[in-house]
C-alpha cells in the first residue's frame, strides 16, 4: 500500500511537472527532443514531463535600442548621431525570431551604422540637423526590408540626437551670435540715422517757422511806426516825421532798457546811451526803412 503511495505522489509530481505559465505579451517556445514543437501562448500551459522543454522564451512588446554613431559630415566635422529603434516580434514569426537570430540587437546595430555612415557625409553639418527625419526614416526602411526575413517589425526609428565635438558647437554659437551682434548694429544704425534726419527736418521747419516770424514781426513794427508817424503828424501841429520818429524811437529804447533790468538771466549790453546815439540809431533805422520800400517797390515791378 505505501509503495502504491509513493508512486502516485511521483507520478503527481511529474505531472506537476508538466504544467507551466506564460505571462502576457510574451511567448514560449517548447521543443520536444531538441526539434521545435509549438509555441505556448499567455497563460496556463502543459507540456509532457520528461519529453517536453522550454527553450526560450520571447518578449512581443515594443522594445527600443539606442545606437550612438560616430561619424563624420561632407565639410569633414566628427559627430555622435544617437539613433532610436523601436522594434518587436512578429506574432506570426515568432518561430523565426527565436531560431535564425542569436543577437538580433547586434544586427540591428550592425544596420544602423552602415545606413547612418553611408548618408551622413554626403550632408554638411547644418544640413544634417536639418535633414535628420531624412536619415531616420533610411534607417527604418532599411531595417524593414531585412529584419521582416527575421521575424522582427520595425515600428520607429529616430534620430534622437545630434553631438558634434564641444569645440564646434561653441563656433556655432559664436557665429550665431557674432551674425546677431551684426544684425542688431544694422538696427542701431538704422534707428541713429532716422533720429538725425527727422531732427534735421525738425530744425529746418523751426527755422523757416522762426524766420517766417521775424518777418512778420518786422513787417508789423514798420506798419505800426508807419501809423504812428502819420497819426502824430496830423493831430499836432508843427510835428514832422522825423520828430514823431525820434520820439518812438526814445520809447521803444527805454522799454528795452527796462526790459533788460526785469529780466533775472540778461547779460551785460553795451549800446550808445546818449542823445546823439539816439540820433544814429534812428538815421540807421530810417536808412533801412527806406532801403526796405524800395526793394519791395523794385520787386513789385
Amino acid at each position: 500500500m505505501a509503495g502504491w503511495i509513493i508512486v502516485a505522489v511521483i507520478v503527481i509530481l511529474i505531472l506537476a511537472n508538466g504544467l507551466f505559465t506564460v505571462k502576457q505579451q510574451t511567448a514560449a517556445i517548447v521543443e520536444r527532443f531538441g526539434r521545435f514543437k509549438r509555441i505556448a501562448k499567455a497563460g496556463l500551459n502543459f507540456k509532457v514531463p520528461l519529453i517536453d522543454h522550454i527553450a526560450g522564451r520571447l518578449s512581443l512588446r515594443v522594445q527600443q535600442l539606442d545606437v550612438k554613431v560616430e561619424t563624420k559630415t561632407k565639410d569633414n566635422v566628427f559627430v555622435f548621431v544617437i539613433v532610436s529603434v523601436q522594434y518587436y516580434v512578429l506574432a506570426d514569426k515568432v518561430v523565426d525570431a527565436f531560431y535564425r537570430l542569436q543577437n538580433p540587437q547586434s544586427q540591428i546595430t550592425s544596420f544602423v551604422f552602415d545606413t547612418v555612415r553611408a548618408r551622413v557625409p554626403t550632408m554638411i553639418l547644418d544640413d544634417l540637423f536639418e535633414k535628420k527625419d531624412d536619415i531616420a526614416q533610411a534607417v527604418k526602411s532599411e531595417l524593414d526590408s531585412v529584419m521582416d526575413e527575421f521575424g522582427y517589425g520595425i515600428m520607429k526609428a529616430l534620430v534622437t540626437d545630434i553631438d558634434p565635438d564641444a569645440k564646434v558647437k561653441q563656433s556655432m554659437n559664436e557665429i550665431n551670435a557674432a551674425q546677431r551682434l551684426r544684425e542688431a548694429a544694422v538696427q542701431q544704425a538704422e534707428a541713429d540715422k532716422i533720429r538725425v534726419v527727422k531732427a534735421a527736418e525738425g530744425e529746418a521747419e523751426s527755422k523757416a517757422l522762426q524766420g517766417k516770424g521775424i518777418a512778420d514781426q518786422r513787417t508789423a513794427i514798420i506798419e505800426g511806426l508807419k501809423d504812428s508817424v502819420e497819426n502824430f503828424s496830423s493831430n499836432i501841429k508843427g510835428a514832422n516825421p522825423e520828430d514823431v520818429m525820434n520820439l518812438v524811437l526814445m520809447t521803444q529804447y527805454f522799454d528795452t532798457i527796462k526790459d533788460i533790468g526785469l529780466s533775472g538771466n540778461s547779460n551785460t549790453i553795451l549800446i550808445p546811451h546818449s542823445p546823439a546815439g539816439m540820433s544814429d540809431i534812428s538815421e540807421q533805422l530810417r536808412t533801412a526803412i527806406i532801403t526796405a520800400e524800395q526793394v519791395n517797390k523794385a520787386s513789385n515791378k
